[in-house]
């Protein structure tokens, strides 16, 4: 009796991108190395399989910038399959060590048009970095440094996706978390020293996140509230000394009508 392997097998969208293959192949990259630089040829996707990863820009006086974090199970270069390749316009460099399958343009291309199954995770990924990017943007709009800097060690302790977060992460400068909330590295040292404080973080070289860090964005206020002493006396008769000397102002000025 001779069996046959049904026609329609169901593509394995996991073994295809963690293995090499036609168009595809694994490699190592060590940590502050990186995957393609700016300028350079858009001709192949990443996809990484372990280690964490940043996108930054650098603009033309030469200021570098970091525009997000990237963890494993993220998909790096992906505008490498516009209609018209071009050229890189971000530079992503390895955090961590870290594994990636590379994936040659033409290949990625095939796969999405003939494997949805492919294609729809590639699309969930797209979805999720929009909204991401936008998420970011308000938070670069809207929020405090205080909040925009929770937000980013949160994120890069992965609370929030499914399973136990990672709350040891990856080692980051003051200097690169600066770039990425748009503020100074002496403010992120005193934030992060209040963060210590309050109990909402540690770190000795590398810094790991608790979970009560969360409160700093939760609660609208939460740092101002902390960072205002009350008067270890209320004012006299109720009034503040602004009041005092608004309402003295204005009976001076009824007396002068007079």
């Amino acid at each position: 009796m001779v069996t046959t392997e049904p026609e329609n097998r169901a593509f394995d969208v996991a073994a295809f991108l963690a293995s090499a293959g036609l168009g595809r192949k694994i490699v190592q990259v060590k940590p502050k190395q990186p995957f393609f630089s700016q300028g350079n040829p858009a001709d192949s996707i990443f996809y990484l399989q372990k280690g964490s990863a940043k996108l930054s820009v650098v603009s033309a006086n030469g200021k570098e910038a970091t525009i997000t974090l990237l963890s494993a199970g993220d998909f790096i270069g992906e505008e490498a399959i516009a209609a018209a390749a071009g050229l890189r316009l971000a530079t992503a460099r390895a955090v961590t060590a870290c594994a990636a399958l590379k994936i040659e343009r033409e290949e990625m291309i095939r796969v999405m048009r003939q494997e949805h199954a492919f294609s729809e995770v590639f699309l969930a990924f797209l979805l999720a970095r929009s909204m991401r990017i936008q998420a970011d943007l308000v938070d670069q709009l809207f929020n405090s440094s205080e909040k925009r800097l929770a937000r980013i060690l949160l994120l890069m302790a992965e609370f929030g996706k499914p399973g136990e977060p990672e709350t040891l992460i990856p080692p980051i400068t003051q200097e690169a978390l600066a770039e990425m909330i748009g503020t100074t590295r002496s403010r992120v040292s005193f934030f992060m020293n209040r963060f210590r404080k309050l109990g909402f973080i540690e770190y000795n070289g590398r810094i790991r996140v608790h979970k009560s860090l969360l409160n700093v964005i939760l609660h609208d206020g939460f740092f101002e509230q902390n960072a205002v002493s009350a008067p270890l006396l209320p004012p006299p008769n109720g009034r503040s000394k602004a009041s005092r000397r608004k309402n003295a102002r204005v009976s001076k000025m009824e007396q002068t009508a007079d």
